[in-house]
């Protein structure tokens, strides 16, 4: 069976799809023989790879961004940093913290990332996960305290969260594709939720 063929229309279909270059979204075709969805992955594995790069560089500029939701009961004031003051004006990257405003607001994360979450809490956590699963096999009770302790992270933890207008992504997932397309590194540096009576 033969490869479909690289065309401009599944070229420009790719690009609507991920929002990669020209140039990214022809060599991803072409090394995935024509097979769009394989495409679609070469080019989020190259995303990650390029934010993970631009991890390390410094980021001094950015926006304070707040939200106070219909009735005034709930408020998110976020600061996410990126590289340059160009990008902390640029609409994508401003849509993207609002996005995050939104998040925190409907999701109720406690952190940033699970380095934020204190040890104590995930000691106690893992503990009360392991008490659920005794009389089972050690290396199942592992994975089974594993996955419990990825769900509890999911619940606290800004980026473990599913990202609420795509909810089959997570928030770090969607901040790793924002710094692949904009080209710099940005950091959800903290953020404040208030809601009242709370």
């Amino acid at each position: 069976m033969s490869n479909p063929p690289v065309t401009a229309q599944t070229v420009a279909e790719l690009r609507e799809k991920t929002g990669a270059g020209l140039l990214d979204c022809k060599k991803a075709l072409d090394e995935a023989k024509g097979n769009l969805e394989e495409a679609i992955t070469i080019l989020r594995k190259k995303g990650a790879a390029s934010a993970a790069k631009k991890a390390e560089r410094a980021t001094k500029e950015g926006v304070i961004e707040s939200y106070i939701h219909v009735g005034g009961k709930v408020g998110v004031l976020i600061e996410v940093n990126c590289e340059t003051d160009f990008v902390a004006r640029n609409d994508a990257f401003r849509a993207f913290v609002k996005d995050l405003c939104l998040q925190i607001a409907a999701a109720s994360p406690t952190c940033v990332s699970r380095e934020e979450v204190p040890e104590a809490e995930v000691a106690k956590e893992r503990e009360i996960a392991a008490s659920q699963v005794q009389g089972k096999p050690p290396a199942a009770v592992q994975k089974i305290v594993e996955g419990k302790l990825d769900k509890y992270f999911a619940t606290v933890c800004l980026l473990d969260q599913p990202f609420v207008k795509l909810p089959d992504k997570t928030v770090k997932e969607m901040l790793t594709e924002q710094i692949a397309k904009i080209g710099e590194n940005i950091q959800v540096r903290r953020f404040v939720r208030y809601q009242l009576g709370a």
